[in-house]
């Protein structure tokens, strides 16, 4: 709570002079009941910089200390940490009381998803589209002006090849749909390999489109918007918040790539090497020692995506004003990133002011452990997941009345699969197990969902409005409600740490709070006051269940 470290750095200032109430309180919630609810170290950390025993410290911190308003007596333990627990009264107000955030007034660009046009979305684009929109949601709420932007693979020379393919095959573009097109690309890949005269059709039908040729641009036009279509299908499926508007694919940047190697070498940045164009940076060589070189320009004179990347960034910082860029990208690109930032950075296109920050992930895996394909080595396709979640989570409601089942059951299905990925560490691989995603118990999605679907069926029958919560008798209501009461926090931790686990971590607390509360509480039963404050606190818990899970990119249904 943020009074309370304010009263404890202005106890330091108090007892020991202003310079150490500028010290961190850091006020953490306690590990164990007979802590408190809240413990700091500022005494230890006063009594290392002052060379007193910390336990001293502590006593005169605690003197100077004034809390009778919001805590119960202040209590010294171990070598010098002060323990704090908070009075029913105050916890019930600061969980009565809205949890708000400043206006940032600064702008966050979020680069996500990314699918290559020509090709289904598979199981690879399911953590960049989860964790960018959930980052996206939880960024907007705290403040933030947040642009989506969907960094399309529609560039390059697989365009040439499947555009020569179609030619050769006397093929009509309208007639292809998705999948079509997957198939043509195949094809064209073994013939790009196979035949050199082929491949040298597909560069110069490359040249063609980024020169303009109408007929090779209507080919091209074509399979971008049937992929885009299809993109847009998969998106509804999985309750993504993006559209069609914020694709700015690779093509987008195609006439700010001369440019860009133009103001590189006009600053001495390029060398020529093996007749490409490369920046060698300071800080970066390989295993051997060499350097490593951006390839900004390639030795036949196209352009390769870390010139489309440096393009991005210097139309976002440019053109969008972004003060803050987030790239969810996997974590193979690491190396990458720290390169285009670094090269950006040299070149005057990302300043001081504006901040890049790459936020990579793991893999998913299969339950053998390794990279999760099909039977038969490909990728699986993403629909094919995210439906048999829904099958999944639609066997769970059998035998369930009151409900919209096929509603209910994609709503826990695609819950599933977003929470299963969000609430590890994004950096860790995890395995897609769909009986454990859709499990009712455990840390699960649907276990949340299943906590506010239980919390909305007990305030139907409760018959009244919620009022204010005006009481807390019990333990393990005292301890619900500090946990509401951190919401807010966890939300700006996951803004600024990009973490998004921090927020699933936290949910699933609260809702194993709640299902303590439940056995201990009588809610309906109650009488009196005690029963309006906890139809109150089921409220706030409801509340803080259904913006959390929102901000997960998850539905909350009220019935399951």
């Amino acid at each position: 709570m943020p009074v309370l470290a304010t009263r404890l750095s202005t106890a330091a200032a108090a007892a020991f002079g202003s310079s150490y109430g500028e010290l961190d309180p850091e006020l953490r919630s306690a590990t164990k009941p007979e802590f408190g609810h809240y413990q700091s170290n500022l005494a230890l950390r006063l009594g290392n910089a002052l060379g007193q025993p910390p336990r001293d410290v502590a006593a005169r911190l605690v003197e100077a200390l004034d809390l009778t308003d919001l805590c119960e007596p202040v209590k010294i333990a171990g070598p010098g940490f002060i323990n704090l627990t908070l009075l029913p009264s105050t916890l019930a107000a600061a969980v009565n009381e809205p949890q708000t955030f400043t206006e940032r007034h600064q702008r966050v660009v979020v680069d996500y998803s990314q699918p290559n046009v020509a090709k289904q979305m598979h199981v690879g684009h399911l953590r960049s589209t989860v964790i960018g929109d959930a980052l996206c949601n939880v960024l907007q709420f705290v403040g933030y002006d947040v642009i989506r932007q969907n960094h399309v693979g529609d560039w390059g020379t697989q365009y040439g090849m499947m555009i020569e393919q179609l030619r050769s095959e006397d093929l009509d573009a309208e007639t292809l749909d998705l999948q079509g097109l997957q198939l043509l690309y195949e094809r064209s890949r073994k013939h790009f390999d196979a035949d050199g005269a082929f491949a040298d059709k597909s560069r110069a039908r490359v040249v063609l489109l980024q020169s303009g040729d109408p007929e090779t641009r209507a080919i091209w036009r074509r399979m971008v918007d049937v992929s885009l279509d299809d993109f847009e299908q998969v998106y509804a499926l999985l309750d993504s918040q993006l559209t069609r508007d914020d694709v700015v694919g690779e093509s987008a940047y195609n006439d700010d790539l001369p440019r860009i190697v133009d103001e590189l070498s006009a600053a001495g940045l390029l060398t020529e090497s093996d007749g490409a164009l490369c920046a060698f940076l300071p800080g970066f060589t390989g295993r051997d020692g060499q350097p490593l070189p951006v390839i900004v320009r390639k030795s036949d004179g196209g352009f390769g995506y870390s010139a489309t990347d440096l393009a991005a960034v210097r139309h976002r910082v440019a053109t969008l004003h972004a003060d803050r860029i987030v790239y969810v990208v996997d974590h193979r690109q690491a190396l990458h990133f720290e390169q285009i930032f670094a090269l950006a950075e040299t070149a005057g296109w990302l300043p001081p002011t504006t901040t890049a920050a790459h936020v990579g992930f793991g893999t998913v895996l299969g339950p053998n452990g390794k990279p999760f394909k099909t039977r038969a080595g490909g990728t699986v396709k993403l629909t094919t997941l995210l439906n048999e979640a829904v099958a999944r989570a639609d066997s769970l409601l059998d035998g369930r009345e009151g409900i919209d089942r096929q509603a209910t059951a994609k709503a826990v299905g695609i819950g599933a699969v977003k929470y299963a990925d969000l609430s590890s560490d994004r950096g860790n691989d995890y395995v897609f197990d769909l009986d454990r995603m859709v499990a009712m118990t455990g840390n699960t999605g649907p276990y949340l969902q299943y906590a506010h679907a239980r919390l909305t069926r007990l305030l139907s029958k409760a018959g009244a409005d919620p009022d204010q919560i005006t009481e807390l008798k019990e333990p393990t209501e005292e301890r619900l409600a500090l946990l509401l009461t951190g919401f807010a926090a966890v939300v700006e931790q996951v803004a600024e740490t990009l973490q998004p686990h921090r927020l699933c971590t936290y949910l699933y607390d609260v809702a194993t709070a709640l299902s303590a509360f439940y056995e201990q509480c009588p809610v309906l039963t109650s009488e009196g006051e005690t029963r309006a404050s906890r139809i109150a606190l089921c409220a706030a818990t409801r509340k803080v269940l259904q913006d959390g899970l929102g901000l997960l990119g998850m539905q909350a249904p009220d019935a399951m």
